[in-house]
């Protein structure tokens, strides 16, 4: 038997007996340990192979390979006119697939579900932020959404997940550091539609909520605000990561769920076998999108585990949070059913954050909608 602990920190592994260690592999089970020290089963990620079980050494965490690109479907032409767009591989058409990234701030507060865009976005970010909230930045490229949010303000390791896609920062004001510093020396990376500073082109409110949960934006006004800014509307030399195609569906294993805990409430995902998608939820609830009543999806899940620590004085009065995202931590990569053991590496402000496998190899993500999910060292993030 294997007993881990998955938190952001490195596994613990104590073996317990070669024959039980064979019996549970051959099960597909291996043991998480919370924080608290509670076993608790859950499957491993289903690998289609024939091999002779061995014992494993008791230092050595099993490895969780990633999906290589060789084992999906062989590639065929594209059709005339048809590109894969640059954020999440969709096949779509040549003007959607490379038209500039638009990166949108929006709000977590409880008041301010259920958020409008989600379903549209290539890429969603999700990260601690104020007062023990957390916050969403949403990454719009061929989807088109006719609401994006509550639009809210900036924060400084945001502005640097935009600046991987050379993207249009949209946001409603923010704290000094962002406003002052970051956002000022990323000009040549991100192209800034701030709502309070000469960007307030694209944004309106509503009068179903009550501010600073009521500003909202959608694709057409920000794409129509970016020939009035001069910025330009295809994407500038950006980073890209590598996609496949769906595996074969008598491939994938039949369910697999993920536990996320933030401080204003769970986000926990459900696989559905047959759309080789997962379901997303926010404290138990189904996320549907009100923009367009679409359940919200992902293909697929990256865990972050940043290191997250405070700055009281970038903004006397406020208790601002700062997430490590340069350098390398440990993740999560889930996709197709399957759970991948993964490191993820960002050697600068503006360089694309990448996923390894435990070879070293680069993790290609599947086609379709991407949630990247920042969370401190030491959460306890569960999956089965």
């Amino acid at each position: 038997m294997i007993k881990r602990t998955w938190t952001g920190h490195k596994p613990v592994v104590i073996a317990v007996g070669a024959i039980a260690l064979v019996a549970i592999l051959a099960a597909g089970l291996f043991v998480v340990v919370n924080p608290g020290g509670t076993a608790q089963a859950s499957p491993t990620p289903a690998v289609i192979a024939t091999a002779t079980l061995s014992p494993v050494p008791s230092d050595t965490p099993t490895p969780m390979p990633s999906p290589s690109p060789s084992t999906g479907p062989t590639p065929t032409p594209l059709p005339s006119g048809m590109a894969y767009s640059d954020l999440d591989g969709v096949l779509t058409t040549q003007d959607l697939a490379h038209r500039l990234p638009m990166a949108v701030m929006v709000d977590d507060n409880i008041v301010a579900r259920p958020q409008s865009g989600f379903s549209s976005a290539s890429i969603v970010y999700q990260a601690p932020a104020d007062g023990g909230e957390d916050r969403y930045m949403l990454v719009f490229q061929e989807g088109t959404a006719t609401d994006i949010g509550p639009v809210r303000s900036a924060r400084p390791y945001y502005v640097y997940w935009a600046a991987e896609y050379k993207a249009m920062y949209g946001h409603y004001g923010g704290d000094p550091v962002s406003l002052q510093t970051v956002i000022p020396a990323s000009a040549g990376n991100i192209y800034n539609m701030d709502a309070l500073s000469g960007g307030g082109c694209p944004y309106h409110r509503i009068t179903a909520r009550k501010v600073p949960h009521n500003a909202y934006t959608n694709s057409n006004s920000l794409i129509a605000c970016l020939a009035k800014k001069h910025y330009p509307a295809t994407s500038q030399n950006m980073a890209v990561r590598t996609f496949w195609d769906d595996s074969p569906l008598w491939q994938l294993p039949a369910a697999q769920t993920v536990t996320i805990p933030y401080r204003t409430g769970v986000v926990s995902y459900t696989f559905d076998r047959a759309t080789d998608s997962y379901l997303r939820y926010v404290s138990y609830h189904l996320q549907k999108d009100p923009a367009n009543g679409k359940q919200v999806k992902a293909r697929n899940i990256v865990v972050l585990f940043q290191a997250l620590s405070y700055d009281p004085a970038s903004d006397p009065g406020h208790k601002r949070p700062v997430v490590a995202t340069v350098g390398s931590g440990t993740a999560l990569v889930f996709q197709e059913g399957r759970a991948i053991r993964a490191t993820w590496k960002k050697p600068s402000n503006t360089a694309l954050t990448r996923l390894y496998d435990s070879t070293g190899g680069e993790i290609p993500f599947v086609r379709g909608e991407i949630f990247m999910q920042s969370v401190p060292i030491g959460t306890k993030v569960s999956y089965k």
